[in-house]
């Protein structure tokens, strides 16, 4: 399973350098085809994105990404409503690792 990480130049430049190979910069227009790519592919394991991006989708497509177990979606900063990463593992673990 890899990473994947789905954004701006800004946003994934960080995970560029710390090694990441599936890096897909993408502009607002191409934010969706990104995404959706990312979803189909069978060996990203875990996907990345920034929340301010996520907000950007189409609300379908959002509902996809929050419900997503495998690939596990975790969004990172941005103004809106983040995803809880204790959460995103017990929903793609099954268990809560924490207790």
């Amino acid at each position: 399973m890899e990473l994947a990480v789905v954004g701006s130049s800004e946003f994934v430049t960080g995970f560029r350098l710390a090694g990441v190979k599936k890096i897909y910069e993408a502009k607002d227009d191409e934010l969706e085809s990104m995404v959706k790519k990312v979803l189909e592919d069978s060996e990203v394991g875990i996907f990345v994105m920034h929340g301010d991006d996520v907000n950007k989708l189409p609300e379908i497509l959002r509902d996809t990404l929050s419900e997503s177990v495998e690939p596990t979606v975790v969004t990172l900063g941005g103004t809106g409503e983040s995803s809880n990463l204790r959460e995103k593992i017990k929903q793609s673990v099954g268990v809560d690792l924490w207790k």
